[in-house]
Parts: structure tokens; sequence; C-alpha cells
């Protein structure tokens, strides 16, 4: 069935989605100047929402181009980088030594993960489940986690958490999280069973009330529990770089292998793959990659005149690889 076909004015509105989360982002700081920082943290979600809908957009549109790439990164550096320094700059590192290199050093890492977020998409992924994870914070979650001493101040009032060397401290603190190569969940390969849509819906309406009656503290929550979400997203990176047998399973049937690997370690029975093979894994397919589907062929057509390896020589190479020769019982 061939793709719907949009009109060029369709097929433009991914772009000036992206105008708007720039706009929103550039409105931040026009915000922080009048002292009215309510509206900076308003401004900035409003561009996360928007950067949340332009590729989707996009997608769904058929639209994807290069100019609207390289315009969604220059936005995001704007909205999520520049804006949000200057704004915590504005509101309590002003009168500081550090505050402007705080801001600056903010600004740099988000350019730095952008960057860095831009190469990625070229680069052949090393593990299938690569792509349910991000390098690093993402962009529009580091400037909102970066806002949460202002979130605390404008529903508590000041305390210690206003104070210009926490404010400074976090703020690093969110910045080497957005450059760090920490893996961090990504919920767009997020798949939620249909059992759990109802009370996740459930959840949504609490969420919403809670943004409504009180959005500053809202806003904090949510914060914490992304942060919160770091370290379990290190571990199941781990766990299914040790578990390949889980790499072709669906994300929503992980479980029963997990359970299943429970059992065996219970048992005492050993895994169906080694945990020194699934690290080797992404070596062993570079060397096939690389020699193609007989590595001793191509370990012949290297030797010097053409002499095939000796028996000590196959060994060596296999070890290069990554293999061990299994013992026989």
């Amino acid at each position: 069935m061939p793709a719907p076909a949009y009109n060029a004015g369709i097929r433009l509105l991914p772009n000036a989605v992206t105008v708007l989360a720039l706009c929103a982002g550039l409105s931040a700081v026009y915000f922080a100047l009048s002292g009215r920082f309510e509206l900076c943290t308003a401004a900035v979600g409003a561009a996360a929402l928007c950067d949340a809908l332009d590729g989707r957009l996009a997608r769904l549109l058929d639209a994807s181009t290069r100019i609207g790439a390289e315009l969604d990164s220059l936005a995001d550096l704007v909205s999520f980088g520049v804006a949000p320094a200057l704004v915590l700059y504005i509101w309590a590192l002003e009168g500081s030594r550090f505050g402007w290199i705080v801001a600056l050093v903010f600004a740099v890492c988000m350019a730095l993960r952008l960057a860095r977020f831009n190469t990625l998409i070229d680069v052949e992924d090393e593990y299938p489940f690569t792509k349910e994870f991000f390098v690093g914070v993402p962009a529009p979650a580091a400037a909102l986690s970066a806002g949460l001493p202002l979130y605390l101040t404008l529903h508590f009032g000041p305390g210690w958490w206003s104070a210009p060397l926490l404010v400074g401290l976090w703020a690093m603190a969110v910045a080497a999280l957005m450059v760090s190569r920490l893996p961090t969940l990504s919920f767009k390969t997020v798949r939620v069973p249909q059992k759990y849509i109802a009370p996740l819906l459930v959840l949504v309406g609490i969420a919403a009330a809670l943004l409504i009656t009180a959005p500053f503290l809202g806003l904090a929550i949510v914060a914490v529990l992304y942060l919160g979400l770091i370290p379990y997203s290190g571990y199941l990176h781990r766990w299914l770089t040790r578990h390949p047998e889980a790499w072709g399973v669906p994300v929503r049937e992980r479980r029963a292998v997990a359970r299943a690997a429970r059992s065996a370690r219970r048992l005492g029975l050993r895994s169906p793959l080694r945990r020194r093979v699934a690290g080797r894994a992404s070596a062993v397919a570079r060397a096939v990659r690389r020699f193609g589907d007989d590595p001793a062929g191509a370990m012949q057509r290297r030797m010097p005149n053409g002499r095939a390896p000796g028996p000590a020589q196959v060994p060596r190479n296999r070890l290069r690889l990554g293999l061990r020769r299994v013992r026989r019982r």
C-alpha cells in the first residue's frame, strides 16, 4: 500500500514545531531577565514537549530531512543548554565568583552531548539492544533536572537548596551526567503490556492533578524519579550484555528469561552462554566482518608464501578473538 502523499505545507510542520521549541527556550531567558522564574520553567517545559513531538511528526509524515535534524540539534542546544544555564545564572549565580563558569560549563557540556549524539547516529550498534538506551542523560531530561533547586524554591521558598554554592554544584553534576557514558533508558522504545495500561492511565491522571495543583513540586518529584532510574538503567544494560539469550526477545518477555536465569543459578546449572562469550560477542562479529566466514582461509591468505598456519598459530588467533577452547570431559 503506497504511503499517503502530503503537501509541502504539512511536511514543514515538524520544522515549525522545532522552531517553536527554539522560541520557547529563548523566551525562558526573557522571562528570567524580568524576574518571572515561574514562566521560565513553563517555557523550558514547552520546549521539551515540542522536542518530543517534532521527531514523531517527521516520522509520521515521512518528512525527515537533513536540515530538520541539524535544526533540531541547534534548537536543543539553545533551549536545553544555553537557556537553563542563563536562567540559573540570573536566578542564583550572578553574585558569585564562579557563577559564570558554571553557566559556561553547562552550555559546553550540552554542546558536547549533542555532538556525540549526532555522531553515534551513523555508527553501527555494538549490541542489538543499544537503541533502548541513551549514552548519558539526554538534553531535555538534563535541562529539567538542572532546575530542581529552582522548583524547590518556587514551592517551599528559599532554603539550603537555593544556596549559590549548592546550585552551582548541582548544575555541574548534571553537566557531568550529560557527557558521561552511563546508559539511560530511552522511553521511545518502552512498550507497556496490555494489563498495565489501566494502572498507567491512573498514574498519568494523578501526575496531571499534581502538576495542576502543585506544578513545581510535581516537576521536582519527576526529576528525582528520573535520576533514580539511572542505577536501574546501568543494571539492565549490564544484565543484557551478560545474557545474549535475551537479545532477540521482546522487552515484555525478558522477565521470563531473567526468571529462568535465576532458577538455573539456584539449581547450580550453567547458563547457555558464558559471560565471557557475551562480552566478546562484538569482537567476534568484527572479526567475521573483516575476514569473512572462513577465518582459517583468511589466516592462510595472510601467511607468507601462502603456507597454511601451523597448529600453534590457530589457538593464538582464537585467543585474539576472545575465544577459549572448551575442554572435553
